[in-house]
């Protein structure tokens, strides 16, 4: 049964306010009734661009997450915290450990400092502390410096996360117009599958399953988790209700953007293969001529699905398709 709403905090706070998640989560608490909204940035121009500024109950406080006077200044009198500062990729001076684990604890020290004790963290699905890459091994080590504290912790961890104003969608759409490399094709990475028995068979590429979920499902997710105490100390993995392989997912999008080859083949990349490449450019200086970093592939690689019944069961939540959403989107990425 879904545990019964309660008040929306009145004052919330937004890290990585500026980001694809943070701004989705911004909106949504204004229209959802929370009265006052700080927003995190670092970019004041990137802040005006894609936040509310013109709404009197959005206060964007501009500085770094690991400014404490910015940090005070933003958790100051705040009801509730929702945590969405994450990297894809590693860059100088924003390692994984750096921006997930470090970021993370300065958050959360500062909740402790200013009496906020209401916390929503944005984690990711796939994350546990054996994992194959560094990005969701960092991830687990913030989960667990949360839950290691004094706050009120809700965990959300979402599959991969798509909507027309995303890194991800944008990158895809630039394969379907050829704009981006590789721009014959659609590439994906895939795991390499050695058929057993006689008559000998050709190596086939094998992809792995997705299980996208809309941006604002998401945001949804951080609105239901703040009305119901029920989601305290829990942790809630999402996805959309659709488990598609790489190439399903490519292809929707193909098909669906405006002036794209319909036609455009599909082309795995072994995970190995991709490994090797973003192990070997990083020392070299060359990992900005890769679209990728080295914990990609193997994430890629892997699986990233979920159940679905409890964010339904505790937050009432029904994610929307896939297919539909990007169909609805497609000419505003």
């Amino acid at each position: 049964m879904v545990a019964p709403h309660a008040a929306l905090p009145k004052c919330v706070a937004v890290t990585g306010a500026s980001g694809f998640v943070g701004r989705h989560v911004v909106r949504a608490l204004r229209e959802a009734g929370a009265a006052e909204v700080r927003a995190l940035g670092r970019d004041a121009a990137k802040c005006a661009h894609v936040l509310p500024t013109d709404d009197h109950g959005v206060h964007v406080v501009l500085g770094d997450v690991f400014e404490r006077n910015a940090i005070d200044e933003l958790l100051h009198g705040v009801d509730a915290v929702v945590h969405c500062i994450g990297v894809r990729r590693e860059l100088p001076g924003a390692s994984f450990e750096r921006m997930h684990v470090d970021a993370t604890r300065a958050v959360i020290e500062g909740c402790e400092r200013t009496g906020a004790s209401r916390f929503i963290h944005i984690s990711a699905l796939g994350t546990r502390a054996n994992a194959p890459t560094a990005y969701w091994r960092t991830k687990h080590k913030a989960e667990q410096v949360l839950r290691a504290s004094s706050l009120r912790w809700t965990i959300i961890r979402p599959s991969l996360i798509h909507g027309p104003d995303g890194e991800f969608m944008h990158m895809t759409k630039g394969w379907a117009l050829s704009r981006n490399a590789p721009w014959v094709a659609m590439p994906y990475f895939a795991h390499i599958e050695m058929p057993t028995g006689f008559p000998p068979k050709l190596p086939r590429f094998v992809s792995a399953l997705i299980q996208p979920v809309a941006v604002e499902d998401v945001a949804k997710s951080v609105i239901e988790s703040l009305r119901r105490e029920q989601s305290i100390e829990e942790v809630y993995a999402l996805g959309g209700p659709e488990r598609l392989t790489w190439p399903e997912l490519l292809r929707h999008v193909c098909d669906h953007v405006p002036m794209a080859n319909r036609n455009k083949p599909m082309a795995p990349m072994p995970v190995c293969a991709g490994r090797a490449m973003a192990m070997i450019a990083k020392p070299l200086g060359l990992s900005d001529m890769l679209p990728f970093c080295e914990s990609e592939p193997a994430m890629a690689g892997e699986d990233n699905t979920c159940e679905l019944d409890k964010v339904r069961t505790h937050l009432g939540i029904v994610p929307s398709p896939f297919r539909e959403a990007v169909a609805g989107y497609a000419e505003r990425i």
